[in-house]
Formats: structure tokens, sequence, C-alpha cells
């Protein structure tokens, strides 16, 4: 099974192979074995410890009430609480992505820093002094651990180190680790130093590990990169506070020592056993990563670290609860080994573990899949997000971040049909196949798409996904319609504006270009004419003539423009009567023109009557002038809509020709009012009209 490269796939990966591969991956199970193995090993002689401990420790356990064998468990567990998530999430890396060379990185850090490094769990302490060959694992593990660390950090999530010159710390960083661990006595040890160097020199190293992260999140990371670091900066940070916290906290208990194992009084020493309760805090580290890597793709292992939170913290929650149970009871009642109380615990974990696993498995999918058991919860967080959408151009970009965002997907778009084309109209994310394609409709018409991205290759959507991305899909398909009913309607008031604003310009044009001088000479023409009738009669009379032929042609421009308004003949005639002039009129020239329509119409809209009036005009003056036609028929229904059709038996549409301005007019007419007209070549020869206007009122 191919694994997905570490980081975004715009960035090369470092991968090993051959004999280079094989080295590495044969050290890697040689340290990280060994580590695991030792671990193991030494939770005994950390049990033989803790259960006899130093007299100090044991007076502060009688003064509390606590029994050594209880307070050995409860620490051993909370100790493997914090080991186990480091060395399942880098043994699941490994296992998965062994030939990427930042992989083997990160997991040889999480295995080893988990179980080895004795800093946050103290069981390979144990080990110290029991053996030179254990003494030495135990240094190793340590100087690996902490290296490792500050690679991490330098170099995650690309491998890389970013700014550059932090690659000079990481191998200065190297040889401190080492001296730190091998050398106790040494001079150049961190730990012999005055304190006030000691927490500069290491305190500036912890800063360059955070500052590397934060330059590559604002400087260099694409938007994947940036989700990744987020993770890890947040868990280090949650680190760094709690530790502070402790310290902040512990400054008023009485004598209480942060790192000190022995503590001078019992309230010291109640703190100190009560804060083990925060310390999984640790575990945000690997649990980040896990969630790096889960949430954006960066190994494609999904699946099993999601199985591995569920059973893990279910495991945890098993074994604190047996500990609890069968160390308290024994406790309160002065009894150890009792068969009753293992009994009991175990009858109240039958009951209790599958419920608290159904309720883990919840809440890890919701973590890792988003919403996607809770279909009423998506569609009800998508209807509110569109309800909460200010124009219709967000809605389809608020439904795929939506889409994306509830059911954790990588990447989601809607695709809208434009011709025999799709245009991506919205996205969110960035696309990774496989995609998921799901066709938006809305009333048994295909209007475009709903393409998602599945989590990750190998994570195809179960049945119940598809389901709900289906009814998803439906519901776009209607937001889809009507975000382009709104965008249609948008430019039908746009167009409305403009042909109104065209209309006034033109009247104003010819009124003041064309009746404005005629009448302004009209007015000098009959000056002069009452200035010349008393003296040159003649002269007087010619301009009254020459001022009454031109109020004449005033009279006809008048006419000329009030019928570009609208036609007076339906006003004088009815629509009826006034196609059946116009088809008269074409009938002077040799074309037999019938009209076919019921006895009479019912009152009209005005803009219907135009609407028809101009269309049957406009078809009959293309029927006379190129359609070489004999006989015409208009025929005028009325159903639901006012139905018109004009059909000759002409030659027809040319297949080549394109549609001209009278075509077009008559399609523009019939849209504008909310109709249809349609222009085709007839069945049986000739060339066919047909509009349908709505009856509105």
């Amino acid at each position: 099974m191919n694994s997905l490269p570490l980081a975004h796939p715009s960035t090369n990966v470092i991968r090993l192979s051959g004999r280079a591969l094989a080295v590495a991956r044969s050290l890697w199970l040689v340290v990280c074995v060994t580590a695991t193995l030792t671990f193991l090993v030494a939770l005994p002689f950390r049990w033989i410890q803790l259960t006899h401990p130093s007299p100090t420790n044991l007076s502060n356990l009688n003064a509390l009430g606590i029994a050594p064998t209880l307070y050995a468990a409860y620490t051993i567990f909370w100790e493997i609480v914090i080991a186990a998530p480091f060395a399942i999430v880098g043994f699941i890396i490994f296992r998965r992505c062994g030939d990427e060379r930042i992989a083997l990185l990160t997991s040889l850090f999480l295995v080893v820093f988990g179980v080895g490094s004795g800093s946050f769990t103290l069981t390979m302490g144990a080990l110290v002094g029991k053996h030179p060959v254990l003494d030495l694992l135990y240094q190793s593990f340590g100087a690996i651990s902490w290296t490792t660390f500050a690679w991490f950090f330098y170099l995650f999530p690309t491998g890389r180190f970013v700014p550059g010159w932090t690659r000079w710390l990481a191998l200065l960083w190297t040889p401190i680790c080492i001296v730190w661990n091998y050398l106790p006595d040494s001079p150049w040890n961190p730990l012999n130093w005055q304190s006030w160097l000691f927490s500069l020199v290491v305190g500036s190293f912890w800063a360059s590990w955070l500052f590397s992260q934060v330059y590559r999140y604002r400087r260099v990371s694409n938007d994947i990169e940036r989700q990744q670091t987020r993770w890890i900066v947040f868990a280090v940070s949650l680190i760094i506070v709690v530790m502070a916290l402790f310290s902040i906290i512990g400054a008023f208990v009485p004598g209480y020592d942060l790192l000190g194992q022995e503590q001078p009084n019992p309230q010291a020493f109640a703190y100190m056993f009560w804060q083990w309760l925060l310390t999984p805090v640790i575990s945000a580290l690997p649990i980040a990563i896990g969630f790096s890597i889960m949430r954006y793709r960066l190994w494609n292992i999904d699946l099993l670290i999601n199985r591995a939170l569920v059973y893990g913290t279910l495991t945890a929650f098993v074994v604190a609860f047996y500990v609890l149970v069968v160390g308290g009871l024994g406790a309160l009642f002065q009894s150890s080994g009792n068969f009753f109380f293992s009994l009991l615990a175990t009858g109240v974990i039958a009951l209790v573990v599958n419920p608290l696993r159904l309720r883990l498995q919840q809440f890890v999918n919701r973590l890792m899949y988003g919403e996607r058991d809770d279909p009423y919860k998506v569609l009800s967080r998508l209807s509110q997000h569109l309800e909460a959408t200010q124009t219709p151009d967000s809605v389809l970009t608020t439904i795929v971040e939506t889409i994306a965002q509830t059911l954790k997907l990588p990447y989601a778009a809607i695709l809208l049909a434009d011709g025999k084309t799709l245009q991506t109209a919205a996205e969110a994310g960035s696309p990774t196949e496989p995609f998921l394609t799901l066709t938006l409709t809305h009333q048994n018409q295909t209007i475009g798409e709903l393409r998602v991205a599945q989590r990750s290759a190998n994570e195809p959507f179960t049945p119940a996904e598809r389901r709900l991305l289906e009814d998803i899909a439906a519901q776009t398909g209607v937001a889809v319609h009507n975000v382009r009913l709104t965008a249609d309607l948008q430019r039908s008031r746009e167009q409305i504006v403009a042909a109104r604003e065209e209309e006034r310009l033109r009247l104003r044009r010819d009124l003041h270009d064309g009746l404005g001088p005629k009448l302004a000479g009209q007015t000098l023409k009959l000056e002069a004419a009452m200035d010349a009738l008393d003296s040159e009669t003649e002269t007087a009379r010619a301009l009254l003539k020459e001022s009454m032929t031109e109020s004449q042609t005033l009279i006809t421009e008048i006419r000329r423009l009030v019928y570009g308004l609208r036609p007076p003949a339906l006003d004088q005639l009815g629509l009826l009567s006034a196609i059946r002039e116009q088809a008269a009129h074409y009938q002077m020239n040799g074309l037999q023109v019938t009209v076919s329509a019921p006895d009479s119409l019912p009152a009209l809209p005005a803009a219907v009557e135009v609407a028809a009036y101009r269309i049957v005009q406009e078809a009959l003056t293309n029927v006379s002038r190129h359609a070489r036609a004999k006989t015409c028929t208009v025929t005028l229904a009325i159903n639901k809509d006012f139905e018109i059709e004009i059909r000759d038996d002409g030659i027809g549409l040319s297949q080549t020709r394109k549609a001209g301005v009278g075509l077009s007019s008559m399609r523009e007419r019939a849209e504008e009012i909310g109709g249809t007209c349609a222009i085709e070549n007839a069945e049986k020869g000739g060339t066919r009209v047909k509009a349908r206007l709505p009856l509105y009122k």
C-alpha cells in the first residue's frame, strides 16, 4: 500500500532507497525495539523502587493514608499513559512511511523520547546502577531523544532547515546532548553550569525551536503546512504553560521540589501525588503530530491512528479503573489480592466498556471526520450558514466551505454547467484525488456538479457519508438554481435600466436634434411673416405656406416618436385587429397571410401586447424579405400562456447563417417579460417561430 508524501504534494519529499534505506531502517529497529524492551524490563524495577520508598516518602504516605502499593500502581499507570502515545504513533509512522527521511527522524524521536528519555517518565531511571550496560543504554537513549527532539522541530514538516541558519544550531545542540548524558562530571555539561548560564543557553535553544516553526509558518509554509505547524506549536506551548504552572503553584507549597522524587512533608508529597493528573498533557505532542497527520494527510495512516486513539484511550481507562477499584478497596479494607475486588472491577468494566468505546469512537470521529455521524447537524449547520450569508454571490462559497469544515474534507467544489462545459463556481481547500462527483439537478435538469475529495486515497466514503452527500447535493441543486435566478434577475434589472436610459437618450436626441431646431425655424419664419404681412403680402403668404408644410412634417415626426413608444394601432384597434391589419399590409405584396385566432382576446398586460405585436411584425417582415414564401400562417392561442406561432412555406433557415438583429430582437422581447421564443425550421419545410408569453397581471 503506497503512502502519501510527508509534506504537501508540491514539496519534494526526501526518500531513501537501496543500501541507505536498509541501513537506516535496521538502525531504527535496533534503537527503537531496544528502547521499548528496556522500558518494559524497567517496569518491575520501577515497581520495586516505588513500593519500597525512602523513609521520608514512607512517612508521607502513612500520613496521607496511602498504601505504597497503591502509590506504585498509580505512578506507573501515569508513566505508561505518558509513554504509550509516543511509542504507538512512532511505530505506526515507521511502518507506513519508513522510506522517508523526515518520517524516520520523527518516528525515532517519538519512540525513544517517549519510552527512553527519562525526562517525563522516570521508569528508565530505575535501571541506573543495576548494570553498566543498562547505564550505557540509559545515557544513549537520553542523548538520542533530546537530539532528535531538537532536529524534529528544526525540520518539521518538510524535512528542510527553515531558516537555513538553524542547521548550525542543530549541529551545536548535538554535542551538548552527548556531553549532557555521557559526561556528567564534565565542566562542559550544562548541569554543572551556573543556573543563569544554564537557563540562558537551554532557554535559547527552546526559543529557537519555536521560532523555527513560527518563521516557517509565517514566511514559507503553504496552507496545509501551516495547519500542521499549528498543531505542533500549540502542543509545545501547552506543555510549557503547564510546566510553568506547576512551578508557580509549587512555589507556594512549603518544601515542594518540582524535580524531586522525595518531598520533605506530607503537604508537598500530596501536591506531587495529585499533579500526576495533569502530566498527561505531555502526550499532547505525539497527539498533535497524529492530528496533523490525520487531518491534513501528512501521512496516509488515518484509519490506524483513529483506532489507536480509541483503543489506547479505552485501555488506559480500563487499567486506571481496575487499579483504582482494586487498589482503593484493598487500601480501604486493609486487604490485598482479594478475589472479590478483582471480580467486582471486572464486572463493572464489562458493563461500561462497550458504551465507553462507542462514545470514544464518536469523539475521535468528530475530531477526524467532522459531523458525518450526525447528518441532521450537518444539514442544520449548512442551513444556518446559508441564512447568515449576506450576498447571493457568496452562497456557493458558503456551501463548499461548510461541507469541507463539517465533514473534515480536504476539498469541495461546485461546478456549474456553461453550455457543454463545466466551470468552477466555488471551491474550498486544495484539490486532491480521488474525487466523488455528485450531479446537481433541479426539476430533472442537470445544472452542475458537487465535487468532494476523499480524506485519503485509501479511505473511500462510507455508504452513510454518500447518502449524506447526496442529500446535501439535492439541497445544493436548489440553492444553485436560486442563485442563478437571482443573477438572472439582477441582469434583467440592469438590462431594463440600460434599455430605459437608452430610450431616454434616443428621445432626447430626437427631440433636441430633430424637433427642437425645426420648431426654432418655425418661430423665425412666423416672425418674418408677421414683419412682411403689411408691406410684402406675397412674401408673408409664402412663409406661411412653408410653415404649414413643416408643421405637417413635425406632426409626422411626433407620431413616429409616439409609435416607437407604443404602436397606436394597439390602442385604436386592439391587438387582434392590429395583427390582422399587418397581415393585410403584407398581402398587398403578394404574400398570402392567414391569421388564426379566437374571436376575441382577454385583456392583456401592455407589455405582453407590445411584445406580441412586435414579434409578429418582425416575423412577417423576415418572411417577406428572406423566406421566398407564398403562404404564412399566424396562430394565436390562449392556454396557460399566450402562445404565438408564425409558420411559412419558404426556404427555411440556413445552417450557416448567423442570427441577425431581427431574430435576436424577437427572443429578447419574449425573454425580457419572462417568456420564450424559439425560431427553427419546420418539419415540412419553411420556418416556424413559436413564442410563449406569460399572462401575468
